[in-house]
Formats: structure tokens, C-alpha cells, sequence
């Protein structure tokens, strides 16, 4: 298995306004138009490049815009454009509130060309509260790459605390340790929060949970030796496993939660976990078959029992990015 991968695909969804949502196999569906969603997601996978190359960095203005673009006054965010360049939604603190607020901190953080953009939309953003947890999660994380490089930010600090006090603690029901009565979709997000809530705010507490329940989470999706992740349509105690389909998104969350946990940890397991994670991409599933092609430039959009849903969305792309951009990171003595 390789590391390397390739945005060929990403830049092919991609033009002046931004990400194109769907695929109709491998050519962008334009009649679906745009979403923060996935703009965020480019954004973020463009900024975890050490040396992104000229036109990732062109289009990372370009999907910077869009989210500023988005944003209200008082820090909500619109969704979605349509292909002509109207936003067709009205604003809210959905998960693309959450989304990408992740995605500001993140440029943010990492690429001093958009830095006093990215960070005054992160600002207005971060003065508001979502009451979903995935979308507070989602905002938690852009929070953490924030303090990563700035400690004295109040207005992250205040977030990531915030993100993490929205995640009710497990008790001591070791069958399920999880804060929602069923694992629904990037799962993961929610004990990294608390990984990063607990390093950054130097809270044990939380440190303690987020690994306990990281523990978990990677156990009840390993099968067999390999990843195999909830399904669509979540998953509770007593239903049938494997499910399906399984979404790209669910692998790539939680190598990066494993990421995390290695960082802390410097436990090498949790590189174990990523390394799986990019196998299932290369066939390593419960269906043996790739979810990928071989220049790790695409990424299928579901695993189904019968195979694979040979569309390659945005979405599905960005998760292989991600995954082998974590990969890619493994020293290699683990």
C-alpha cells in the first residue's frame, strides 16, 4: 500500500465558484451545484498540504471566498449555490456552520496567505452556538487548529470548551460508552473534539473520555481484521453487522480522530488504525473490493453488499485525500 495520492480528480470538480457536490461517475454533476459542505472539506485537505502545489493554492482562495461568501453578518452560514452562483438556502448552524468554521481555523492556522481572512470569518463565526453536536463538533475542530498556533485566542478556546461540554460524557456502560443512543455519521469527530478539548484545555477528564471512547468506537468498526464502518443509516446494539452503505466519510474521521490520539499518545496502535483506514480504500473491506483508484485519485461514493457505487463525489474524494494524507504522515519505523 502506498501513501501517495493525487487532487487530479478534486481539481476536475472544482472551478471559479468552487467544489461541484456530485458525480455522475467521474465527471462533475453541475445542475447539483455547490455546498459548504464539501468546499470546507477542500479547504481543509489543501491546508494540511506541507507544500501544496500552485493551482491547490489557487483554488484554496477560491473555496476561502466561497466560504466568506456564505457567512451572515452575525456569523450563520448558507449551504448551498446553485450552478449559476445563487445560494438557494437560507442561513443557519447546521453541520456547514460547523464545517466551516473547521475549515477557517484551519486556513487559518496553516496558510499564512489566507490568514486575516480566514481567521476574521473564523471570529464572526465562532461568536455563535449550534444545537447539533456534530455541528459543534465540527466547530470544535477548527477551534483546536486555531489554539494549536495561537494559545491566547479566547474566541476558540471558548468554542472547543464549548463543543466539549455539548458531548455528554459516557457513564460506566461498557457495552455502550457513547454519548448518542446510536452511532450515526462521522462518528469519530466527537471523542477527537474531546482528545483535542482535553490536550489544549488541559483537561483530563476529557483527555481520558475521548481515548476511552475512541477505544471503543475503533473496536466496534474493526470485523475481522479490517475497518468496517457504520453504515448510512447509523447503527445501535443488537443490529446486524456489517452494514450497509458504508460512507467513505466514516473511514476518513476516524483516521484522522486516530491521528489525534496518536499525537498525545505517541501510542502506535492508533497508526495501526489509520493504516487500516487506507486499506479499506485499497479493498481491505467487507466486500474486497477498492474504493479508490490506483493513483489514490478518486473516491468511490458507498460501499454496498454487492459492490460499489461508482460515482466519485466530492465528498467521497476528499475522505481518500484525507485518509492518505494521515497515512502519509506515519513515520516509517511504526
Amino acid at each position: 500500500m502506498t501513501a501517495n495520492y493525487s487532487f487530479r480528480h478534486l481539481l476536475r470538480l472544482s472551478d471559479d465558484h468552487g467544489l461541484f457536490e456530485h458525480a455522475e461517475f467521474g465527471a462533475a454533476r453541475t445542475e447539483h451545484g455547490y455546498c459548504v459542505d464539501d468546499v470546507a472539506r477542500g479547504l481543509v485537505a489543501i491546508a494540511r498540504e506541507r507544500q501544496p502545489l500552485p493551482e491547490l493554492k489557487v483554488q484554496a482562495h477560491i473555496y476561502l471566498r466561497f466560504l466568506v461568501a456564505a457567512q451572515t453578518r452575525d456569523g450563520r452560514s448558507r449551504n448551498r449555490m446553485n450552478a449559476a452562483g445563487r445560494w438557494t438556502d437560507q442561513p443557519g448552524l447546521e453541520d456547514c456552520w460547523g464545517r466551516s468554521l473547521w475549515a477557517l481555523g484551519s486556513a487559518a492556522a496553516r496558510m499564512p496567505a489566507l490568514q486575516d481572512a480566514a481567521l476574521a470569518a473564523f471570529n464572526r463565526g465562532a461568536k455563535r452556538r449550534s444545537p447539533e453536536l456534530h455541528a459543534m463538533c465540527f466547530a470544535g475542530l477548527g477551534a483546536a487548529e486555531v489554539l494549536a498556533v495561537d494559545a491566547t485566542n479566547t474566541m476558540a478556546r471558548q468554542l472547543l470548551r464549548s463543543a466539549a461540554k455539548a458531548i455528554a460524557i459516557p457513564g460506566n456502560n461498557t457495552q455502550w460508552p457513547w454519548p448518542e443512543t446510536r452511532l450515526r455519521y462521522a462518528n469519530a469527530a466527537i471523542p477527537q473534539v474531546l482528545l483535542l478539548a482535553g490536550q489544549l484545555l488541559d483537561e483530563s477528564r476529557w483527555l481520558q473520555a475521548g481515548l476511552s471512547m475512541l477505544r471503543w468506537l475503533v473496536d466496534i468498526e474493526t470485523r475481522d481484521g479490517h475497518i468496517s464502518v457504520t453504515p448510512v443509516g447509523g447503527w445501535a446494539l443488537g443490529e446486524p453487522r456489517p452494514g450497509f452503505d458504508q460512507q467513505p466519510i466514516e473511514v476518513a474521521t476516524l483516521a484522522d480522530a486516530c491521528r489525534t490520539a496518536f499525537d498525545i499518545t505517541n501510542d502506535v496502535r492508533w497508526l495501526h488504525t489509520i493504516e487500516a483506514c487506507a486499506a479499506w480504500f485499497d479493498g481491505d473491506n467487507d466486500v474486497r473490493i477498492p474504493m479508490t483508484d490506483d493513483a489514490h485519485s478518486v473516491g468511490f461514493d458507498g460501499l454496498h453488499a454487492a459492490g460499489r457505487n461508482q460515482n466519485r463525489g466530492a465528498e467521497s474524494t476528499l475522505a481518500m485525500l484525507s485518509t492518505f494524507q494521515q497515512l502519509q504522515r506515519i513515520p516509517v519505523a511504526s
